[in-house]
C-alpha cells in the first residue's frame, strides 16, 4: 500500500495541474469526444459550450457562499473553541485521520455542503492540535466523508424520485426513501464505508511517513484572530457599525425564518437553509456589523475559484448533454447488463458521467430516462438502479476537483495537494459499493 500510495501521489504532484487548468483540459477533452462520437460538429459543440456556460450561476453563487459563511462561522470564536476542543480527542496522526474522516462522515449524511465545510473546518483544527499528522492527507481524509452524501438524508436522486410529479413518475412511479437510503444496499454501502474509511484513511498516514514532503507549496490556514470591534466609534456611522444591537435584532429576524422552515417543511436541509443558517448565526456570533464584514472580506477570497471555474464546468455539461454525448456513455454501459447487474453497471456509467456532469441532479436528468427504461425493460430493480446512479456520482467526485474546490479553498491547499491520496480512496470504495451493489 506504501508504494502504491507513493506512486500516485508523486504522479499527481508532478502532472496534474491546477484545478482551473484541469477544467479546461476537460473542456477540449469533451469537446472532441463530442466530435468522435456524436452528430455533432465542431460548430454544433462550440454552440452546446457557450449555451451551458451560465446554467450554473445559481448554484455557482450558493456554493461561494457555502465558502464565505463557512468561514465567518468558523472564525466566530465561540465556534473555534468548540473545534478546539472536539479535535483534543486526537493525540497521534493517526487517531487525527480517523476523527476528521468520521466526523466528515457523519456531517456529509446530514447535508453535503455542510459536510464540505464542517470536514474541511475540522481539519485545520486537528492539525494544529497534532502538527506531526500530514495536512494533506487530513483534508483528504475530510474530503472523503463526501462519499457518503447521495446515500444520505441530501441525497438528490433518492429524494427527486421520492418526489410526487418528478420528471420520472410516469415510467418508474414514486419510489419511497424505504426503497433507496434505507434499502439494504443502501444501508450497507453507507455503514461499510463510514466505519471503514476512518482505518482505511489511517493507513494513508502511515504511508505518507515514507513520502517526502514538500511543504514549501502549502501550509496551514493562519489562525490570527478577526478585527475587533473598535474601541471608540465617535460619528453615529461608526456607532451603528459597532452596534452589537444591530447584529442582535437581524439575527433574531434570521433565527425566526430558520425556525420557521423547519416547523413548515420539516427537516429540509437543503444547501440554502445551510447557508442561512450558517450566516445569521454567524451574524450574531460576530457580534457587530463591522468585526462580521471584516471576517467576510477575509473569507472571499477563498472562493475566488469556484466563481471562475464553475462556469467551465457548466460549458462541459453543456456539451455532454446537448451533444448527446452522456447518454452514448449510458447506452454502452447497458448494454453490458442484465436484471441483476444493471444497478452495478448503472454506478459505473454514473461514475463515468460524473467526471464530465459533476452535478447529482443534472446527471440524474441526462442519464436516469436512460438507465430506467433500460431497468423496465429487463425487469431490473428500479430502486437499485437509481441508487447505483447515485454511488456513482458520489464514487469519482474523489478525482473530480469540482467539489473539492470549497474544502480545498477554506484549507488554503491546492487539488495536486490532496488528488494522490484521494486516487487510493476511489480504488478503496470501490469495493464496498460494488458489495453492496452486487449482492444485496
Amino acid at each position: 500500500m506504501k508504494a502504491i500510495t507513493n506512486f500516485f501521489v508523486r504522479l499527481v504532484q508532478r502532472f496534474l495541474p491546477d484545478a482551473f487548468i484541469f477544467a479546461i483540459i476537460l473542456t477540449f477533452l469533451v469537446f472532441v469526444l463530442g466530435i468522435l462520437f456524436t452528430e455533432s460538429g465542431p460548430v454544433e459543440m462550440v454552440s452546446h459550450w457557450g449555451t451551458g456556460f451560465w446554467d450554473l450561476l445559481a448554484f455557482t453563487m450558493q456554493m461561494a457562499l457555502v465558502v464565505v459563511t463557512g468561514y465567518v462561522l468558523a472564525n466566530a470564536p465561540v465556534i473555534k473553541n468548540f473545534l478546539a476542543k472536539l479535535s483534543n480527542l486526537a493525540k497521534t496522526p493517526a487517531q487525527a485521520v480517523m476523527l476528521v474522516t468520521f466526523v466528515s462522515a457523519i456531517a456529509c449524511l446530514i447535508n453535503y455542503g455542510f459536510g464540505l465545510v464542517v470536514g474541511a473546518l475540522f481539519a485545520i483544527h486537528v492539525a494544529r492540535q497534532v502538527p506531526s499528522a500530514d495536512f494533506r492527507i487530513l483534508v483528504a481524509g475530510a474530503y472523503s466523508g463526501f462519499l457518503v452524501w447521495h446515500g444520505g438524508l441530501s441525497g438528490s436522486i433518492p429524494l427527486t424520485v421520492a418526489t410526487p410529479g418528478h420528471f420520472l413518475e410516469d415510467k418508474m412511479g414514486v419510489i419511497p426513501v424505504s426503497e433507496t437510503l434505507f434499502s439494504p444496499a443502501n444501508l450497507f454501502i453507507v455503514a461499510a464505508l463510514v466505519i471503514t474509511l476512518p482505518i482505511f484513511n489511517r493507513y494513508l498516514m502511515k504511508s505518507s511517513n515514507t513520502i517526502d514532503q514538500d511543504r514549501s507549496g502549502w501550509k496551514l490556514p493562519d489562525d490570527t484572530p478577526t478585527t475587533t470591534t473598535s474601541a471608540n466609534p465617535t460619528t453615529p456611522a461608526e456607532k451603528i457599525e459597532n452596534s452589537v444591537i444591530v447584529s442582535m435584532l437581524i439575527g433574531i429576524m434570521g433565527l425566526g425564518f430558520i425556525v420557521y422552515h423547519f416547523v413548515t417543511k420539516g427537516f429540509d436541509l437543503n444547501i440554502n437553509i445551510v447557508n442561512f443558517i450558517f450566516l445569521f448565526i454567524g451574524i450574531m456570533l460576530h457580534k457587530t456589523p463591522i468585526q462580521f464584514l471584516n471576517t467576510v472580506t477575509n473569507g472571499v477570497k477563498n472562493a475566488g475559484g469556484i466563481i471562475i471555474q464553475f462556469p467551465f464546468y457548466a460549458g462541459i455539461m453543456g456539451m455532454v448533454t446537448l451533444s448527446g454525448l452522456s447518454q452514448e456513455m449510458a447506452l454502452w454501459f447497458v448494454s453490458f447488463a442484465n436484471a441483476q447487474t444493471l444497478p452495478f453497471f448503472s454506478f459505473l456509467s454514473g461514475g463515468l458521467i460524473n467526471v464530465f456532469v459533476p452535478s447529482g441532479g443534472g446527471q440524474w436528468a441526462v442519464q436516469g430516462p436512460i438507465m430506467i427504461e433500460a431497468a423496465a425493460a429487463i425487469n431490473a430493480d428500479l430502486a437499485k438502479t437509481a441508487v447505483g446512479v447515485a454511488w456513482g456520482d458520489a464514487w469519482t467526485n474523489m478525482i473530480q476537483p469540482f467539489w473539492a474546490l470549497p474544502a480545498l479553498a477554506i484549507a488554503g491547499l491546492h487539488i495536486r495537494d490532496i488528488m494522490g491520496f484521494c486516487v487510493m480512496i476511489l480504488l478503496y470504495s470501490f469495493i464496498p459499493i460494488s458489495i453492496g451493489l452486487l449482492l444485496l
